[in-house]
């Protein structure tokens, strides 16, 4: 294994103290929690927006932390749920007279650690509200997950909620707001390599030289289906296909569509994949309203990526659009 690391049971730590030591101005790093936050919150004239989930994903969830998107983030080591006290901690930290809004993928450690860090933080009496992400369609139950698995859709979720939290929203807003862009947002992702966590030093799983994995989840969960490799278009149009027959998604519809990198992926490959998403999308007679190449919810090294699309309405495209500002510029 060839990685930029010292221990590998320091590489979340390093990471974040690296994050905020570039964003000083920003934001504020407490090392005993995992926990990156803003430095200007809690503020009292808006909900607290906080997600956390393992780590391994980024930018998702410590580099999206800024104006109109996450208040903070407690991430648990790679691919591991934070721990429930970490929750609890940043809860009472991010408290505000508004009270804190935490998103969670729908994954079992991290509803469980969640679960309790709220009860925990409401015995003390701050409002607190779960809002649950579960945008993949690949598979509805997994090694991780009872249910749909969250995944690259929920930057959409964080953008929403974020943007309207700002605009001085309440919290019963936010849920409202946060599920209506759940409800229809959809996600699917194809691996075309492994990946490998630092502490474990090899590939996760297997794949054979001409295999990939259809409906990988991103921690390396399986998929639907293992196939043989292909050219670009024939997986966009697997990977489209699962996607607007889902929700469904029709002609008329707008859309925002996102091609998410895994990890190790060329952005120039993303933009092929792209490419032929808008056009299977417009034969279709949907319009990509609001397009989005990048890496947004990676998988650490894994090559592969993710489409997502989400149906647009005035209020969601407005609250899209809205400014924000974060550590890496993804939005």
């Amino acid at each position: 294994m060839k990685k930029f690391i010292n221990d590998p049971q320091q590489f979340v730590p390093e990471m974040l103290e690296g994050i905020a030591l570039a964003n000083p101005d920003t934001l504020r790093y407490l090392p005993e929690y995992n926990l990156l936050m803003r430095a200007d919150s809690p503020r009292e004239d808006k909900v607290s927006i906080v997600q956390g989930s393992g780590s391994g994903h980024e930018p998702a969830h410590v580099m999206i932390v800024g104006k109109g998107m996450l208040d903070a983030a407690c991430p648990g080591d790679v691919f591991a749920a934070p721990p429930m006290d970490y929750v609890y901690e940043t809860t009472k930290k991010l408290a505000s007279p508004k009270g804190v809004l935490l998103l969670v993928n729908n994954y079992t450690g991290d509803r469980m650690a969640f679960d309790m860090g709220k009860e925990m933080a409401e015995a003390e009496g701050i409002r607190v509200e779960i809002l649950t992400i579960n945008d993949d369609v690949a598979v509805k139950d997994s090694l991780y997950t009872v249910g749909r698995r969250g995944v690259a859709g929920n930057f959409f979720v964080i953008k929403a909620v974020g943007a309207a939290s700002e605009q001085g929203a309440d919290i019963e807003e936010l849920l409202r707001i946060g599920n209506k862009v759940n409800d229809v947002t959809r996600t699917m992702g194809v691996a075309l390599t492994s990946c490998t966590p630092p502490a474990k030093g090899s590939t996760l799983f297997e794949l054979g030289e001409d295999e990939i994995e259809m409906g990988v989840g991103i921690h390396g969960e399986p998929g639907r289906k293992r196939m043989k490799m292909t050219n670009a278009d024939a997986i966009v149009d697997e990977l489209l296909e699962a996607v607007v027959t889902d929700l469904p998604y029709s002609s008329g519809d707008d859309v925002a569509l996102m091609i998410n990198g895994l990890g190790g992926t060329p952005i120039s490959e993303l933009y092929i994949l792209y490419r032929r998403a808008h056009q299977k999308l417009t034969e279709q007679g949907i319009k990509v309203t609001r397009s989005y190449v990048n890496e947004y919810c990676t998988s650490l090294d894994m090559a592969g990526a993710s489409l997502t699309l989400v149906k647009l309405d005035d209020e969601i495209d407005a609250l899209l659009g809205a400014p924000a500002e974060v550590a890496v510029r993804v939005f």
